[in-house]
C-alpha cells in the first residue's frame, strides 16, 4: 500500500495547471485559468483551473476535482495507478507502508491469484501456438475459421490441452499453490483428485483495464452433447462477471478515438470484427447487461451501438432490460445484421470496407427499432398496441435528459400515430413514482454524490439526501475555521471562540441527528473529529482526500460558476456577499436542515400510525410525538421569520 507521505508529496509536487496542460491547451483569466473541457465536446469554454485552490471544475458537465482526479479521468485510471502516474511525472519513490495482518492476507491472495491467471494464460497461449495437440486442434479451429495469428496473439488466445489435470499439474510443478488454483476456478478439488475446468477447450482471456487476467471462457472444440458449449471462470476474488465486458483492454483507445462503442455477444464476434478493422467493439458474453458494464464503457463513451443477427425473436428478447442503458444517460443505436449472419459470419462475407459502410448504414435509434419491432407483433390488436404504448414509454420515461424524451415522444407520436399529449402524459406519469424522484431528487451537476460508496455487497440505500444536507457539508469544507463568535467572560477575561465547525457539529450532535446520504456522514464525522480534537477544519483536507469521490465532492462545494466582476470592484460597488453575513447564513441553513429531519420524522410517525391502527394506547403516543414535531417545525418557521431556505 502506497505510504501516506508519499501521497502527500505527490499532492504538493502536482501542480494543478502543469498536470492539466499536458491535454488542454488552457489561458489565463484572471487568477484562473480557462479551456475547452476534454470530458465533452464544447466550442465555448467552461473548463476553468485554480492553482490557488489546486482544483479543475467544468461548468458545462459538472466534472471536477484535484490533479489526482484529473487524470483518473482523462487517463481512465484507478486512484492508486493516477497516484502511480504523478509520482512517475515527479520522479517521486514509492514508500510502502505497513499493513494489517489482515489487510496483507488479502493482498496477498489477490495478487496470487493473479499470478495464478497470468500464468495460465501464458501457458494456454503456448498450447496453442506451439502444443501438438494445441496446433493440431486449437490453432486449426482458428484458422479455419479465418483468423490470422496477429489478431489471435492480441487477445492471447490460447488452448487448454484434453488431459483432464495438464494445467493443474504443470502448474504445482511450477510452485503454484492448490488453493490459489482452486480459488482462481481453474481448478476443481473433488477430494479424492484434483482435474481441469477448461480440458479440452480454445481459451479466452478476460483481461482487466489495466491488461490483468481476471479469469477465462473456454469453447469446446469436439462435438460431445454431455458438456456445454461454453464455461466461463466461476465468481472469484478477482473476476465479478457483472462488471467485465470481454475486450475491453484491447478496445479503450479505438474506442476513445471513436467516441462509440459496438457491443456483440460472443468472444469470437469481438476478434472477428477486430479482423474487419472494427476495433471499438466489446462483447457482454452472452450474459444480460448490468449497470457496473453499461457504466464501464460510459467511462470511455456515451455513445453504444448493438450488433443484432436477424432473428427477431433473438433481438426481442435482447432488448428486455437495454432500459438501463437509456436510464444512464447513453445515446443507444442498433443494427440489425442480414437474415441469419451474425458479426462472425457477415464479416467473412464481405470486405472490410463494406463491414463498416454496412454498419454507418443500417444503424438506427433504439426506440424507433423497439416501436418497430413491437409494432410488427401487435399489427392490429387493440389491447396488444396498448401494452406497445406502455412499453415504449416506460424506455422513453427513464431517459435523464429532458431534450432526447421530447425529441423520442415526438417521434413516437408520429410512428404510433398517437397525439403528442397522450404519450407526454404517461411519461410525466411514469417519472412522477417514487423511483423517480429518487432519483432526481438531487441536482446531478450540482453533486458528484454516488450511491455505489456503500461497501460491497451492502444492499444500496435510496437516494433521499435533502439539499439542506448538501448546504450544511458546504458551509463546514468552505467556512468551517472562520470565526462567527466570539464571547469574553467579565469575571475570567478568558474569550471563547466559536467556528462554523463548532457551531454546526454542536447543533447537530446535540440534537443527535444525522445525513440521509452515507458520504455526507462519514465528511460530518472526519469534521466531527477534528472540531473534537481542538483542530481547524481545511478545505484541502478534502480537495487532497485519499477517497477521490470526497475530493470531487469537495471541488463542488468549493466552486461557483459565476464570480463579481472586476469592474464592479474597481467602481467600488457595495456588494453584500455571503462571508459578510455568514453567522445568519449559518444559523439560517442548520434550522432549514432541522426542518427538513421533522418532516422526515413526520413522515415516519404518520407510517407508524397507520399500522399501530386497533392499539389506541400506542396511537396516542406516536400523537403525542407527532403533535410535538409539529411544534418544534412552528418553533423553527418563526425563528426563520417564514423565509424560504434553499
Amino acid at each position: 500500500m502506497i505510504d501516506h507521505s508519499t501521497i502527500e508529496r505527490i499532492f504538493d509536487a502536482a501542480q494543478i495547471t502543469e498536470v492539466v496542460q499536458e491535454f488542454v491547451s488552457l489561458k489565463k483569466r484572471g487568477v484562473n485559468y480557462l479551456g475547452l473541457c476534454p470530458f465533452h465536446n464544447e466550442k465555448t469554454p467552461s473548463f476553468t483551473v485554480s492553482p490557488a485552490k489546486g482544483i479543475f471544475k467544468c461548468f458545462g458537465c459538472g466534472k471536477g476535482g484535484n490533479s489526482v482526479n484529473f487524470i483518473m479521468e482523462h487517463e481512465h485510471l484507478s486512484y492508486p495507478e493516477a497516484l502511480k502516474w504523478l509520482a512517475k511525472k515527479y520522479h517521486i519513490e514509492f514508500e510502502e507502508k505497513e499493513v494489517t495482518a489482515e489487510e496483507l492476507q488479502k493482498q496477498n491472495e489477490r495478487e496470487s491469484l493473479l499470478v495464478v491467471t497470468q500464468y495460465a494464460s501464458k501457458l494456454f497461449n503456448e498450447n496453442l501456438f506451439n502444443g501438438r495437440e494445441g496446433i493440431a486442434l486449437g490453432l486449426s479451429y482458428f484458422r479455419e475459421r479465418g483468423f490470422r495469428d496477429a489478431v489471435l496473439k492480441k487477445f492471447e488466445v490460447g488452448y487448454s490441452n484434453e488431459k483432464r489435470d495438464d494445467l493443474t499439474s504443470r502448474a504445482l510443478d511450477a510452485g503454484y499453490k492448490k488453493d490459489y488454483l482452486v480459488q482462481s476456478g481453474l481448478t476443481i478439488d473433488k477430494e479424492t483428485h484434483l482435474f481441469d475446468r477448461f480440458a479440452g477447450r480454445i481459451m479466452f482471456p478476460i483481461h482487466s483495464l489495466s491488461g490483468q487476467v481476471l479469469g477465462f471462457g473456454g469453447r469446446i472444440i469436439k462435438k460431445d452433447p454431455h458438456a456445454a458449449k461454453y464455461v466461463n471462470t466461476p465468481e472469484t476474488e478477482i473476476y465479478h462477471k457483472s462488471r467485465i465486458v470481454y475486450g475491453i483492454f484491447q478496445a479503450r483507445q479505438a474506442i476513445l478515438h471513436a467516441d462509440r462503442c459496438y457491443l456483440v455477444e460472443g468472444y469470437t464476434d469481438v476478434l472477428s470484427m477486430h479482423e474487419a478493422g472494427i476495433e471499438n467493439v466489446v462483447a457482454s458474453s452472452g450474459t444480460a447487461l448490468t449497470q457496473e458494464q453499461i457504466r464501464l464503457i460510459k467511462r470511455f463513451t456515451p455513445n453504444i451501438t448493438m450488433l443484432y443477427d436477424g432473428d427477431y425473436a433473438g433481438v426481442k428478447a435482447s432488448l428486455r432490460g437495454t432500459d438501463m442503458v437509456l436510464e444512464e444517460g447513453m445515446n443507444v443505436r442498433i443494427v440489425l445484421l442480414p437474415d441469419g449472419e451474425d458479426p462472425d459470419s457477415y464479416s467473412k462475407k464481405v470486405s472490410n470496407e463494406e463491414y463498416a459502410k454496412y454498419l454507418t448504414d443500417n444503424e438506427t435509434d433504439f426506440i424507433k427499432f423497439k416501436t418497430s419491432i413491437l409494432l410488427s407483433e401487435a399489427k392490429s390488436d387493440p389491447v396488444a398496441r396498448a401494452n406497445l404504448v406502455r412499453d415504449v414509454v416506460r424506455s422513453i420515461a427513464v431517459i435523464p435528459d429532458q431534450i432526447s424524451r421530447t425529441i423520442y415522444i415526438k417521434e413516437c407520436s408520429s410512428q404510433l400515430s398517437m397525439p403528442e399529449e397522450v404519450i407526454l402524459d404517461e411519461v410525466m406519469k411514469l417519472r412522477k413514482q417514487p423511483t423517480f424522484r429518487e432519483r432526481n431528487s438531487f441536482p446531478v451537476q450540482d453533486s458528484v454524490v454516488n450511491t455505489t460508496l456503500t461497501k460491497t455487497g451492502e444492499k444500496k440505500k435510496p437516494f433521499t439526501a435533502f439539499y439542506s444536507e448538501r448546504e450544511i457539508l458546504r458551509l463546514l469544507v468552505r467556512y468551517g475555521s472562520e470565526i462567527i463568535d466570539k464571547i469574553t467572560d467579565r469575571e475570567t477575561g478568558i474569550e471563547t471562540i466559536t467556528t462554523v465547525a463548532d457551531y454546526i457539529v454542536t447543533q447537530i450532535t446535540e440534537d443527535e441527528l444525522g445525513f440521509e446520504e452515507p458520504l455526507f456522514e462519514m465528511m460530518f464525522s472526519e469534521i466531527k473529529f477534528h472540531t473534537e480534537q481542538g483542530l481547524l477544519t481545511n478545505e484541502r483536507q478534502f480537495i487532497n482526500h485519499q477517497n477521490p469521490q470526497v475530493s470531487s465532492i469537495a471541488v463542488d462545494l468549493l466552486t461557483e460558476k459565476y464570480q463579481l466582476s472586476n469592474i464592479w470592484k474597481e467602481k467600488g460597488t457595495w456588494v453584500e456577499t455571503e462571508e459578510m453575513k455568514l453567522k445568519t447564513v449559518v444559523t439560517d441553513t442548520v434550522l432549514k436542515f432541522k426542518s427538513d429531519k421533522i418532516k422526515l420524522m413526520q413522515k415516519e410517525l404518520q407510517k407508524a400510525i397507520t399500522e399501530a391502527a386497533g392499539d389506541q394506547d400506542k396511537m396516542d403516543q406516536l400523537m403525542e410525538k407527532y403533535r410535538l414535531m409539529t411544534v418544534l417545525q412552528k418553533q423553527i418557521s418563526s425563528r426563520l421569520g417564514d423565509r424560504i431556505v434553499l
